[in-house]
């Protein structure tokens, strides 16, 4: 029986928000999932600052493509289920 755990929408937006905040008019609770970053209001800089959180809280590594190529939250968060998934069968 497997207890890895995911990455969901709700992480994300809670990193996102401890992170870097929320531009002022910006609804992350709203459908957000096909939404670019940029147009959320995170740059490069907040970016890294989420994937630093979510490497430390996971338990994972984020290689730097990894952030730069998911440009929505479905893309990371994608991306980083399939970083979770290959550390807990490394570590099986």
């Amino acid at each position: 029986m497997s207890t890895t755990r995911t990455f969901a929408l709700d992480d994300l937006r809670r990193i996102l928000l401890e992170g870097a905040g929320a531009e002022e008019g910006v609804d992350l609770d709203g459908d957000i999932l096909d939404t670019y970053f940029d147009e959320l209001g995170y740059e490069s800089l907040a970016l890294l600052e989420t994937g630093g959180r979510i490497e430390r809280e996971y338990g994972i590594t984020l290689d730097d493509s990894a952030l730069t190529d998911a440009v929505t939250p479905r893309q990371l968060i994608a991306v980083v289920n399939e970083h979770i998934t290959a550390a807990a069968e490394a570590a099986a």
